[in-house]
């Protein structure tokens, strides 16, 4: 599956989403709820100040005592105390407004943060089993962009954009009651203009949709620009490509900002329109209203309390808009990171796997082929056996098909036709886990995780005892090398083990395929970049780990491939040769024999 080719389907299928979502959402539902019940009152209250302009001009600047019945009892308050008591009194509502903005925002964050952190660990457990063909096709700036930015969009962004809402709501209640209170004919207008001023949301929702998928697309690229940049930096100082990343990055960024403006050019114009019509709404509203206070069926108190509650409506409306325009945002984001979750790897166990419980008598490829796309068949027609501790080394010219022979066995790629069996039984009805662990694998470039020399040495099997760490440690001709550092095995290695050298990462990564002690090791051109010197303490280790093993060996060196109990010469996808060093030798228009004399003998003349 390619992830840049999805375009979020689903994004209007709301209340799907939101089923979606839900099972993330429920465990904290509790504080969910409590953050949308402060939300509340935390919005009504913004139509307090506009309720107290009534009293505030109809006594305080009228002069007027206020007298009032309450059971049975008549009460007068002073004009005078009346102008203490209102202006405080709105203090303290903000002052516990105040209050509430900082629960309802803590209780938000807390919630969002919580939910986006369960989408991300069952979207990096999604990751986790696709299979090689996923990573193949996906670069990682797309894979960052759409497991990492993706569920921020979209989980947290929805319990905040719905507390927005809802506080916006609320708030635009408050004030519609306040004017419902001053004058219900003047309300009528503003009922009206609030619901003209939701027209432009409507309008603009399908063209928000394309434009964030775009930019969501153009966020992983740029994001996989970063990442090359950073991880290929040699490359890149050795072939001179700055220019080359900068002009990519440039045209990158300069299409980011082509698709925002397009965002703005579209919804832009919403923000000012709805203003428009909020503000003949105050125009229509300050006509009638003069003619209402000047006909005595409305006193200016009331008058000023219903336009304030008016101006202030504009706030919540527009929030309540952009929100609304927000969210068609966060549901693309959300369509995006459900795609996700129903991807499934190609490559997958059979519905009863068997455990492979160890390896008894050979390892047979049964008449396989393979290619990585249709168009292409990378293996054709592979027949040959391996014996239980029998060295199969395989040459061939580059780009024949070696590698990828050897990644059908651990079932990074599933064959085409044909079949791989071990012991007899299709490695395709072995469960995953058993038939990996009964693999070790040395590769050309291997990676080393963040973290201590240690730690990496132990992902080949944690469960190890300290003597079986110090064996393989010892096998792997490591000693030396970490006795010579700080730290020792307790050295932290840096991103991709680089603070070491190529000969102490090979070794470190034979010291974790030596703990596994599994029957069955590949090693995969795993001397073919290192020096002379580092290369012949990585082959001693070499020899160590293939000690009673089963081994397939890709490999340039002479003493390896001569050693071997047998050599499978592939070329352009078919085994052409099979046979000992010696038997292949003998064949006068053999391509082993010529790889031989124009590659091995030229080593062999150096070596000696």
């Amino acid at each position: 599956m390619k992830l840049s080719s999805t375009t979020a389907k689903n994004s209007y299928r709301y209340f799907w989403l939101l089923s979606k979502i839900f099972p993330y959402i429920k465990p904290y539902m509790g504080r969910v709820i409590a953050g949308f019940l402060v939300a509340v009152p935390l919005g009504l209250l913004d139509g307090v100040v506009a309720f107290s302009l009534k009293p505030y001009m109809d006594y305080v600047v009228g002069q007027k005592n206020l007298v009032f019945s309450l059971l049975g009892h008549t009460y007068t308050v002073s004009y005078l105390l009346l102008g203490t008591i209102i202006p405080f009194g709105v203090i303290g509502f903000a002052l516990f407004q105040g209050v509430l903005r900082y629960l309802n925002d803590y209780i938000s964050e807390w919630s969002s943060q919580k939910i986006t952190n369960a989408v991300k660990i069952s979207l990096f457990k999604t990751l986790l089993k696709m299979d090689t063909k996923f990573y193949d096709e996906n670069s990682s700036g797309i894979v960052l962009s759409r497991f990492l930015t993706d569920p921020d969009t979209a989980s947290k962004g929805i319990v905040q954009n719905i507390k927005t809402i809802i506080t916006s709501t609320c708030g635009a209640l408050g004030l519609i009651c306040v004017m419902l209170y001053s004058s219900w004919k003047l309300a009528l207008i503003g009922v009206v203009v609030l619901c003209a001023a939701f027209v432009p949301v409507a309008l603009i929702r399908k063209r928000v949709k394309q434009a964030s998928n775009q930019n969501m697309v153009i966020g992983g690229n740029i994001t996989t620009n970063i990442n090359e940049t950073y991880s290929g930096n040699k490359v890149m100082t050795a072939y001179c490509l700055q220019e080359r990343q900068e002009k990519a990055f440039v045209n990158q960024i300069h299409e980011s900002f082509d698709v925002a403006m397009t965002l703005i050019k579209r919804a832009g114009w919403m923000s000012p329109l709805m203003y428009l019509i909020a503000s003949c709404g105050i125009a229509i509203v300050l006509w009638y209203g003069t003619g209402l206070i000047l006909r005595g069926e409305m006193t200016a108190g009331c008058f000023a309390s219903f336009v304030t509650s008016l101006l202030l409506l504009y706030k919540p409306v527009k929030t309540l808009g952009n929100t609304l325009t927000g969210l068609q945002t966060i549901f693309v984001a959300m369509g995006r990171v459900f795609e996700l979750f129903d991807m499934e790897p190609e490559l997958k166990e059979c519905k009863q796997p068997k455990i492979l419980e160890s390896v008894n008598s050979s390892i047979v490829f049964n008449n396989i082929s393979f290619g990585y796309t249709p168009e292409h068949t990378v293996l054709k027609n592979i027949n040959l056996e391996v014996k239980k501790g029998e060295t199969l080394a395989i040459v061939g010219n580059s780009g024949g098909g070696k590698s990828t022979l050897v990644n059908l066995l651990p079932r990074f790629y599933d064959v085409d036709s044909g079949s791989i069996t071990i012991d007899g039984i299709d490695i395709r009805e072995l469960s995953l886990s058993s038939l990996r662990k009964h693999i070790a694998m040395v590769f050309q470039d291997n990676f080393l995780f963040s973290g201590t020399i240690k730690e990496n040495i132990l992902m080949g099997n944690y469960e190890a005892t300290e003597e079986k760490l110090e064996q393989a440690i010892e096998s792997a001709h490591l000693k030396e090398a970490l006795d010579a550092l700080p730290d020792g095995i307790d050295t932290m290695l840096g991103e991709r083990g680089t603070t070491l050298s190529g000969g102490q990462r090979q070794r470190v990564a034979i010291a974790r395929a030596m703990i596994r002690n599994a029957p069955i090791v590949i090693l995969d051109e795993a001397t073919s970049a290192l020096d002379n010197k580092s290369e012949a303490i990585v082959q001693k280790a070499l020899d160590n780990l293939m000690k009673n093993k089963t081994v397939f060996v890709i490999a340039h060196r002479l003493s390896t491939i001569k050693n071997a109990d047998r050599i499978a010469v592939i070329n352009e996808g078919e085994l052409v040769e099979l046979g000992t060093h010696d038997e292949l030798l003998t064949h006068e228009n053999g391509q082993y024999r010529a790889l031989y004399e124009m590659q091995f003998r030229k080593q062999e003349t150096v070596e000696v």
